[in-house]
């Protein structure tokens, strides 16, 4: 088994889809863990404001097996991939942390996430597995968020 970190977002109908994306992680992967939901700009794009949360999984899936899943669960839920990679969507799934391991490809897999120092990753993450250590970097998660500059901004939270 493996434990994963995964970031969800969404900018559209974002509380039906990550509620419905939450109950497939459950159906699949059994209990998880999950961090309350917050609303955040949009990062990359001038667009609504998303609504992201963490969720912490054990998986019985290699990293690579388990993103294919996690874009399969994307598409069910009309995630597009004809449109520029910055912009609104549906739901957003990406594994930020696998085990302890460091991983580059195939394709946009890529661990530790590197938008895991954005807030919209680090907040929620950090709010369920502050002890959490960044590999190749050694910090706690706890660490990174209390020296990020975005920790003084209040972020809304969004019931599920």
């Amino acid at each position: 088994m493996h434990r994963a970190w995964l970031s969800l977002g969404s900018n559209l109908d974002a509380e039906r889809h990550l509620r419905a994306a939450l109950e497939e992680l459950r159906a699949r992967f059994g209990a998880i863990v999950a961090s309350p939901a917050y609303r955040f700009p949009a990062v990359g794009f001038d667009g609504p404001d998303f609504v992201n949360l963490a969720a912490g999984i054990d998986s019985d899936l290699a990293a690579a097996a388990l993103n294919d899943w996690l874009h399969a669960l994307e598409d069910r839920h009309g995630r597009r991939r004809d449109v520029p990679r910055y912009s609104s969507r549906t739901l957003d799934v990406d594994i930020v942390l696998f085990d302890d391991a460091i991983i580059d490809g195939p394709g946009h897999l890529q661990v530790p996430r590197r938008e895991l120092r954005e807030a919209f990753v680090l907040k929620p993450l950090a709010e369920i597995a502050p002890d959490l250590r960044v590999p190749g970097d050694g910090r706690a998660l706890a660490e990174l968020w209390a020296a990020s500059p975005d920790r003084a901004t209040r972020f809304e939270r969004v019931t599920l």
